[in-house]
């Protein structure tokens, strides 16, 4: 009897991994057709190719887990942030190229009557920030990648449940994967003032759509609809405080004041809608534009739910236009192949390419990436300085002419796949502070004349290229 039953164990086992292997190859022939037809940047389409045909029982899972760029639209659970071709006209000055891609994809114009202060020091933002929290008397949005479960984290929650308290309206939304470790009790105090906490596309749910893949990397605040801070820095410690921190990265965050914060939250209102289905009432907002300043600022939302990748359109016309020079600082630097491009032949033509990278950044497989670009952009004539510090910040500055903050990285998650927000800045007096803590910050850096590699580390260096796109 137990002989028949070890027989008819085994039997079962077989049919049950026979069954499994004709699954996983169909499942495999039917991905390998999908990502060839796909729309996403052919070095992903060749990791995910590689990972589905070499090791099907690892890559079809984590395709199913983690694909797609576009997820939310092709759902319909998240509507199309702007629609293409409906955006207004110029506000002020003569259109430039940049302006037109974004218009042309439906952006909101540069907007004039705005007061703008760049925060290059962790403690200045986290004093700012804590400010513009206490000075709120209507509502208070706030959209962040990681809060911190730190002193750091626990003090913004207490500051916005004391306005909660006090009758002000609070939303918080929280990216799931981002803020894994800040949910449930992390929060509580803000809910128990009466304050609103969402979690955006949640890791797995089996009650709602969900994407391991496509994160929320914006950090929003928005105040009464009047005030805004945007830029890389996350409400944790390692991004600011209010003291020093020798571990702290080194960031950038730009407040402002003014018409261009009603564009900001119409981008967390469409996340939290999306999060959550309830619509954001404009009446919690000002009644109209705030006129606070003279600089223009145009906002500029990316990721899966905008149609098209605008935001790496509107940079690589940027960089096309240069006629000076093009300065980035970078946590990340794994461009695609048009932008490597077209910076080789800016640096080639004698323009002032710089850029200004972390000498190690806070993970390894980027590190690796970015050296067979840094060596091409070498050869090509481009100025590359390795800060000792890890910098968080994302700036960009091209000529005289425009200056770029915000979240997203120069990599291809940043361009193609995280839903980013990015502050194009048209004003001397911002472009002026912008360039000057770029030219500071790579006098204290080193800089890199020779970035030659072993054949192990070219080899390595081939792997995290290849796993590139998909970080």
């Amino acid at each position: 009897m137990r002989r028949r039953d070890a027989r008819i164990n085994t039997l079962i086992t077989l049919l049950l991994e026979h069954l499994l292997t004709i699954v996983v190859f169909f499942l495999a022939i039917t991905l390998v057709a999908r990502v060839s037809r796909g729309h996403q940047h052919p070095g992903g389409a060749i990791a995910w190719l590689l990972a589905i045909v070499l090791i099907p029982y690892i890559g079809v899972p984590l395709y199913l887990l983690l694909s797609g760029r576009k997820l939310g639209l092709r759902t319909g659970r998240k509507r199309a942030l702007y629609d293409v071709g409906a955006a207004c006209g110029f506000e002020e000055g003569a259109p430039r190229d940049i302006e037109r891609v974004l218009l042309a994809a439906g952006m909101p114009p540069r907007r004039a009557g705005n007061a703008v202060v760049p925060h290059f020091s962790g403690e200045s933002a986290h004093a700012a920030l804590l400010r513009l929290i206490d000075e709120a008397e209507r509502s208070i949005h706030i959209m962040v990648f990681i809060l911190g479960r730190d002193d750091v984290g626990r003090g913004i929650v207490r500051a916005l449940a004391g306005k909660a308290a006090q009758g002000v309206r609070v939303r918080l939304l929280l990216d799931s994967l981002g803020c894994l470790t800040t949910r449930g009790r992390f929060v509580q105090p803000l809910r128990d003032a009466g304050g609103q906490v969402a979690h955006f596309l949640p890791v797995l749910s089996i009650r709602r759509r969900w994407s391991a893949n496509l994160r929320n990397h914006r950090k929003i605040v928005v105040v009464d609809g009047e005030a805004a801070m945007v830029g890389g820095m996350n409400l944790d410690a390692r991004f600011m405080g209010p003291r020093p921190d020798e571990k702290r990265f080194l960031d950038a965050a730009v407040f402002l004041r003014g018409p261009a914060a009603a564009d900001i939250e119409d981008v967390f209102a469409s996340d939290w809608e999306f999060a959550t289905g309830e619509v954001v009432p404009r009446a919690e907002a000002a009644a109209a534009p705030v006129i606070a300043g003279d600089s223009a600022v145009q906002v500029v939302a990316s990721g899966p739910d905008v149609r098209e990748d605008t935001l790496h359109d509107a940079l690589l016309t940027a960089m096309m236009d240069a006629r000076k020079r093009i300065w980035v600082v970078t946590p990340y630097f794994v461009p695609d192949d048009a932008m490597l491009k077209v910076l080789a032949l800016q640096a080639r033509m004698g323009r002032n390419v710089r850029i200004v990278l972390p000498a190690r950044s806070n993970h390894r497989i980027p590190d690796l990436a970015r050296g067979p670009a840094v060596r091409r952009l070498l050869r090509a004539g481009a100025q590359f300085f390795a800060y000792p510090k890890m910098v968080h910040a994302k700036v960009i500055v091209f000529d005289n002419s425009l200056a770029i903050t915000g979240s997203p990285n120069l990599d291809m998650r940043s361009m193609y796949l995280n839903f980013e927000i990015t502050l194009l800045h048209y004003s001397a007096p911002e472009i002026e502070r912008t360039a000057a803590w770029v030219d500071n910050l790579a006098a204290q850096s080193t800089p890199l004349l020779d970035a030659r590699a072993g054949y192990v580390r070219e080899w390595a260096e081939g792997l995290a290229a290849l796993a590139a796109p998909l970080l």
